[in-house]
C-alpha cells in the first residue's frame, strides 16, 4: 500500500527557506556562544596569572647604587611571609615594555626602572599594604604594583563583552521567532486547502497540529544540528590555522572543541542547547500560528 503523502511536503519552498535561515542563525548563535566562552576563559586565565604575581619597581635615583638596592629588595622579599619567590628581571625586559611607546630606540641612556617579579602564595598571600610600606621605607625608589587596577579593567571588559554576546544571542532568538512566524504562515497558507479539507472531514485540530508539528520539529532539529556542526568546523579550522602556538586565539579555539584531550562540560551543554532551542522555537511558534489559522476556519 502506498504511504499517504505528508500534509506539508519537505520540498516546500517556504520550508526550505526556513531551514536555510535557521541554520545560519544557529551558526551565528554558536559563534556568539563560543566567543562568550573564549572571553571568559581568557579573562579568567589572565586574572589568575595577575593574582599569582606582583611586581616591585625600582626607580633609578642619582647617587644610589641600583644593584645594591636590588639585592636588598630580593633579600627583603624572600624573607616575607606569603612570598614564594622573587626574581630580578633583566634590564632588557623593562626596555621591551617601553617599545610600544618609544619604539626601538636606544634606551640605554634612560633611567629605566628595574623590575622584580614576585610570586606569592595564593593560599596565604602577604599583607600588600604592609609590604608596600616596608619597601618604600627600606628601599630607595621602590614601589609595589599589585596589578589590581589591571584586574579591575579586565573584569569590566569581560563583563561588557559578555553582555554584548548575550544581547547578540537574544537578538538571534528574536529574529528566529519572527522568521519562523513568517515561514509558518507562508507554509500554512500554501497548504490551507489541505488543512480545510481535513477540518471539513472531521479531523480534530489536535490531529492536524500533530501532523504539522512533526515537519517543523524535524526542520528545527536539522537546522540546529547543522548550525552546531558548522560552528564546530569553524572553530576547528581557526585552531588548525595556528598549530604550533601554545597560546593565542587559534589555540584557544582548538581547545574549545577539544580541550586538553578531554571534553568541556560547558562546551557540550552549549552545543546541545542550540538545536534544542531551535527546535522549540520552530515547534511552538508554528503551533501558535497553526492554531490561530484553524480558529479562522469554519
Amino acid at each position: 500500500m502506498k504511504k499517504p503523502a505528508a500534509i506539508i511536503s519537505p520540498q516546500s519552498a517556504p520550508l526550505r527557506t526556513m531551514m536555510v535561515t535557521m541554520t545560519v542563525m544557529c551558526y551565528l548563535a554558536c559563534l556568539a556562544i563560543g566567543a562568550l566562552i573564549l572571553i571568559n576563559q581568557a579573562v579568567d586565565g589572565w586574572t589568575r596569572g595577575l593574582s599569582r604575581e606582583v611586581t616591585v619597581q625600582l626607580r633609578q635615583i642619582s647617587s644610589v647604587n641600583i644593584e645594591a638596592e636590588l639585592q636588598k629588595t630580593l633579600t627583603l622579599l624572600n624573607s616575607t611571609n606569603g612570598v614564594t619567590s622573587a626574581e630580578a628581571l633583566d634590564p632588557q625586559v623593562g626596555m621591551k615594555l617601553l617599545e610600544p611607546w618609544l619604539g626601538n630606540l636606544n634606551l640605554g641612556d634612560l633611567p629605566v626602572p628595574r623590575l622584580v617579579r614576585v610570586t606569592i602564595d595564593e593560599a596565604a598571600p602577604p599583607d600588600f599594604e604592609a609590604l608596600a610600606k616596608t619597601l618604600s621605607d627600606n628601599i630607595k625608589g621602590a614601589s609595589l604594583d599589585t596589578h589590581r587596577r589591571w584586574q579591575t579593567e579586565l573584569a569590566r571588559m569581560a563583563h561588557s563583552l559578555s553582555l554584548l554576546s548575550i544581547l547578540i544571542l537574544v537578538l538571534i532568538c528574536a529574529s528566529a521567532v519572527a522568521m519562523v512566524v513568517f515561514a509558518a504562515r507562508a507554509v500554512l497558507a500554501a497548504n490551507r486547502e489541505v488543512v480545510e479539507v481535513l477540518h471539513l472531514v472531521g479531523a480534530k485540530n489536535a490531529f492536524i497540529a500533530r501532523q504539522i508539528d512533526r515537519r517543523f520539529l524535524t526542520t528545527g532539529l536539522l537546522a540546529g544540528c547543522s548550525g552546531v556542526l558548522m560552528g564546530a568546523v569553524s572553530f576547528l579550522l581557526l585552531g588548525f590555522s595556528g598549530q604550533g602556538e601554545d597560546n593565542g586565539l587559534a589555540a584557544a579555539s582548538f581547545n574549545l572543541i577539544y580541550p586538553l584531550g578531554g571534553y568541556s562540560l560547558w562546551t557540550c551543554a552549549a552545543a546541545l542547547a542550540v538545536p534544542i532551542v531551535a527546535t522549540l522555537i520552530a515547534l511552538f511558534t508554528a503551533r501558535l500560528t497553526l492554531m490561530n489559522m484553524l480558529r479562522t476556519i469554519r
